[in-house]
This record gives structure tokens, sequence and C-alpha cells, in this order.
């Protein structure tokens, strides 16, 4: 018993390396890793990845693997992840999200100067600035510049509370986890405030809908001068039943969390990256001054910054959690060599390791921020390895049709970031030469929370 818990502990710890074990040890086949409770078995090889990303859901579940995983939204927000809701959500990132990104650019952009002119201030002296905590905010309001639009964007408490939201469904979902499942309920009832952080954001959002739902009532669905944002779209595609204010609050806040989580933590490491290795500056630079001198800001200007999306690919290959396309088995599942994984076992894919493999990648364990940039590319390959491109070999984003639906704005954003950094300012580490050190968390390669980087008004 002693030594399975220190299995626990140590997959908690250091994940990474334990995976990375695991993945040289059965070269391709299956293994398992031990987590709070049950065993999670990791797949490895390419076959079996492809086999993984083809499974029904009603083999093997996203759905109720999150339910798992976020288990404070899954007990207080049910209406959302449990399988009888209605994903409606998921058809809006897919659809008219991605579909409106070029759109909404210039004030994308706009939110994205903004905030950098506010949480990072151009001065012409070093100034220190916590890279997590400047880069969460930055996210959590270019974000919901498209998910609530102005004014509320920059309002101080939705952010404060979108932020805290958060926070609290990543650190609770894994506390109440160690309980016991006829505990977790009541765990959830005295660890976590999601039930209040609704009623917060209902404070904010309750004005904004019941007006624009007065409009609708009026003039009709398609009223002039409708806002174009996510509001706007969660209230046409949702059912009698999901368009009360409250609903429509839990949806957007736990869109929040998907958008601010991960996108931080990627554009975290991707700045430390930056700070860390500064010859990757001038050509970014270059490239960057050289589309938007001719052609201005716009979407259609970004995606042609292929050096820029490489970084950020390369910094997500580099410094990726140990696995991906996690699922939870509804039933025994089969893969093509006989393996047998029983009913009610996480699965994931191996990501690490399979990143920094050199069957892979060459030079797969050096970062090379122009990886994926070759000039030498044709304009079809060059397509290939964007950013937001899946592949049995690239999995930040997951693979297959339950690959991230917001992986576009995403790449958007972060490339709108990096764009701005680049252009504007000079960055360093405080401490030059050393890159602030990496934490495993529960499989998650999470980039130093309090580490401070250097910023000042970019010097000509």
């Amino acid at each position: 018993m002693l030594l399975s818990y220190l299995g626990v502990f140590r997959y908690f710890t250091s994940s990474g390396p334990m995976v990375q074990e695991g993945y040289d040890k059965f070269k391709g086949a299956f293994f398992k890793v031990p987590r709070f409770r049950r065993w999670l078995v990791v797949v490895s090889s390419h076959t079996f990845i492809e086999e993984l990303r083809k499974a029904r859901d009603d083999e093997l579940s996203l759905t109720a693997a999150i339910c798992v995983f976020l288990m404070s939204v899954n007990i207080h927000i049910p209406n959302i992840l449990v399988s009888k809701s209605d994903p409606y959500h998921l058809a809006i990132l897919r659809n008219q999200l991605n579909r409106n990104l070029g759109v909404l650019f210039p004030q994308t952009h706009d939110e994205i100067v903004r905030a950098f002119d506010e949480i990072i201030p151009l001065t012409s002296d070093w100034t220190k600035v916590c890279a997590n905590d400047a880069v969460s905010q930055i996210v959590c309001r270019s974000a919901n510049r498209i998910f609530v639009g102005a004014p509320l964007c920059q309002d101080p408490d939705w952010l404060a509370l979108t932020l805290k939201f958060s926070k609290d469904v990543v650190i609770s979902g894994r506390i109440i986890s160690l309980f016991p499942g006829f505990l977790q309920p009541i765990a959830a009832s005295l660890l976590t405030n999601l039930n209040a952080h609704v009623r917060h954001g209902m404070r904010h959002l309750a004005p904004v809908i019941q007006d624009r739902q007065r409009h609708i009532d009026e003039y009709g669905q398609d009223w002039d001068d409708k806002p174009n944002d996510l509001i706007s779209w969660l209230m046409d595609a949702a059912s009698d039943d999901e368009k009360s204010v409250k609903n429509l609050t839990q949806r957007i806040l736990v869109l929040n969390f998907g958008a601010i989580f991960t996108t931080t933590m990627s554009f975290t490491h991707a700045l430390f990256n930056l700070a860390a290795m500064p010859y990757h500056i001038h050509p970014l630079r270059e490239e960057v001054e050289a589309i938007v001198n001719k052609e201005g800001w716009s979407k259609a200007s970004l995606d042609k910054m292929h050096k820029l999306d490489s970084f950020l690919k390369e910094s997500q290959r580099y410094n990726a959690s140990a696995l991906s396309m996690i699922r939870l088995t509804v039933k025994d599942f089969t893969f093509s060599d006989g393996t047998v994984i029983p009913k009610n076992t996480f699965i994931a894919a191996s990501q690490c390791p399979i990143h920094h493999d050199e069957k892979n990648y060459v030079n797969a364990g050096v970062f090379d921020g122009f990886r994926f940039a070759n000039t030498k590319m044709s304009e079809e390959d060059s397509v290939k390895h964007q950013l937001v491109i899946t592949e049995p070999v690239y999995l930040p984003f997951g693979h297959g049709k339950h690959a991230c639906p917001g992986r576009h704005l995403a790449a958007n954003l972060m490339k709108g970031f990096l764009a701005h950094i680049v252009l504007n300012y000079d960055i360093k580490l405080e401490n030059e030469g050393v890159r602030p050190t990496d934490m495993w968390v529960d499989g998650s390669l999470v980039p130093n929370q309090t580490a401070e980087l250097m910023f000042r008004k970019r010097q000509f």
C-alpha cells in the first residue's frame, strides 16, 4: 500500500520523467502509471494513437474523463459536462468563433495593445514583471473582448472573477478527485465557491443579456448593431431551457477557464524560452516588421508570420505536458493487437516522450524556434506544420475530432501577443542565462508561477 501511494506521489510531482521511463522501457507498447484510486494506461505508438483517435464516444469518452478531472464543475454545473447535457458551445467554438476571428481581429488587437500598455508599461528602464500573472491578465482581457465585448472585458471585477473561477476549477478538481465518490459532493461544497462565482458573474452579465433579449423581442434575431461576440452566439444557439441568465453565465465562465488556463501556460513557456534564447528575437522582429509595414495588422498578416508561428509551436513541442488525448473507457475496449482495456479505465497518449523522440524530430532534445519555418518548404508543407495542425507526433491540442475546438483562438492570441512584444519591447531574464524552472503537477508541465522577467521599451 505504501509503495502504491509513493507511486501516486511520484506521478503527481514527476509525471514527465515517469511517463518517459515507461515510454523508453516498453517501446511502443502499452504501460500504466498510478493515479489516486485508479491506474492510467498510456498509449505510445502512432498506430495505437490513431486507434485512440478513431474510437467512438460510446467506447472511449472524452466527456467522461473531463467530468472526473473537472469534478468541481461536474458537481456544481452539471448541465455543461454530463453526457446528457447540450454541448452547443462546442459547435459555437468550431463555427462562429473560428469564422469570426478575422472579422474580430481589429478589436482583439486593440485589446492586446491596451492590455500590454496597462499591465507591462513601456518604460525606458528595465522593469520586473511576474510573467505568469501578467500573461494570465492579458489572456483574460483579450479573450473576453471576443467573449463579452468592451467595456466589460476591461472591468477589473469581471477579470478578477474569471481568473479566480479558472484557478478554483483546477485546484478544487484535483483535490476533490482524491476523495471517494460518495464524499465528493460534500468535499465540493466545502472546498469550492463555483456557485458563488456564478452568482457574481450573473451580476455583471444579467443587464447585458436582458438588454439583448429586449432587442431580440422588439427587432428580431438580427437587429441593427447587434454585437458580434460570444454572448450573442450563445443566445442565438441556446434552447429555451438554456437561455436563462444563470445558464449563459455558467457557459461563459467555463469557456473562460478553457481559454485562460492552457493559453496562459503555453505563452508563459514561450516568453521564458524567448528570454532564455534571445537570438530568436531579431529574426522574429524582421519578419513581423516586414509584414506589418506592408499589410498592417490583421489575422491574414499574422498567418503569414511563419517564424512567429514556428516559435510558438516549438515551444509547445518542447515544453509539453506528459499526456494528451485523455479518455475514459465506457466499456471494455480492444486494440488491434488484442490488448483489452477494461471499462472505467483512464487511457491517454504519451505526449512529452513523443515530442522528444529522435524518430519524430531531428535533434528533438534541442529547442529550435524556427524548426517549422524552413524556407525551403512548399506552401502546402508550410500549412501542414502550422501551430494549430494536430498529428500523432504533435499533441498539445489533442488530435482528431476532439482536438481542442478553441485552438485557433489560442493561436491567434499568442501570435498577436508575441508579435506585439518583439516590435515594442526588449525582454530578458532576471538572472540572465538561467531559465526559470518548470514544475510537474499531475501530468502538466507548469511554468514557474512566480518568476519575473525584465521588460523595457524597445531600444533602437
